[in-house]
């Protein structure tokens, strides 16, 4: 009962935050008073509504969202399966950090660049957020590989575990907490490398683009409508997943 209350009131408390900032926009939009610089709240609600009801939209949506989210499972993916074998192999852990480390380092403008000419517009937020998502699960799991207790690892050696069963007992445990760690920091950044990769690359019938044409004709509203939209399919996106990943650690826990 006390943990739901806690729940209950830290939600009142997120509830009032966003009510506070969207009563501050709107006075800074009234005060303002130019819907070129600043639109109200009311607004993007309304311009927000009525993309909605357009086509267009739900289609524009499943377009970047598919290929986003694609680049993301991909790095994911990827970047766990690396950090495993770097984990087991030293080798391959100090063959593989010059590559991590200019991935991590070098800008996000400059392997857009390069993407649009080796890959072309189509294929552009997948492999941006591809590659944007790769560094942060690798290194957060090999970190979590790495703190696991020595002593138990000894043991596994002692009395020749399979390699499987030490991954489902002792490393996975420990690379739980890094690992939605990692999941949560890179599905926002997924989002916001695949969208700024739409708005440099224009793929036809993508997010990015209507918010090329919003700067373009200085439509604010919809710049604004689409920035929500953007956040909205993040954080549900990333609510659902972690939630999806806690559900099955507790599976495998049980089992």
């Amino acid at each position: 009962m006390k943990r739901e209350n806690q729940k209950r009131d830290e939600y009142l408390k997120r509830a009032a935050a966003i009510a506070f900032a969207l009563m501050l926009w709107q006075a800074a939009a009234m005060a303002l008073s130019q819907r070129l610089l600043l639109v109200s709240p009311i607004q993007v609600a309304v311009r927000l509504g009525s993309l909605l009801l357009e086509g267009s939209f739900w289609r524009t949506v499943l377009y970047s969202f598919l290929r986003i989210e694609a680049g993301f499972l991909l790095g994911l993916f990827a970047g766990a399966v690396l950090a495993a074998a770097a984990a087991r192999f030293s080798l391959l852990e100090i063959l593989i950090w010059p590559f991590m480390t200019a991935v991590k380092s070098v800008p996000v403008a400059s392997f857009i660049i390069l993407s649009l000419i080796w890959l072309g517009a189509s294929g552009l937020s997948v492999f941006i957020s591809f590659l944007m998502v790769l560094p942060i699960v690798y290194f957060n799991v090999l970190e979590g590989m790495k703190s696991t207790d020595r002593k138990l690892l000894e043991m596994a050696e002692v009395f020749a575990i399979p390699w499987g069963r030490r991954m489902r007992y002792l490393y996975l445990p420990q690379v739980k907490p890094f690992l939605l760690s990692a999941c949560r920091t890179a599905l926002g950044i997924s989002w916001k490398a695949g969208i700024a990769a739409e708005v440099i690359g224009i793929p036809d019938g993508s997010i990015g683009e209507r918010l090329y044409e919003a700067k373009i004709y200085l439509d604010t509203a919809d710049l604004f409508a689409w920035t929500l939209v953007i956040v909205l399919l993040s954080a549900l996106f990333e609510k659902l997943f972690l939630w999806g990943m806690k559900k099955g650690f507790a599976r495998l826990e049980s089992a």
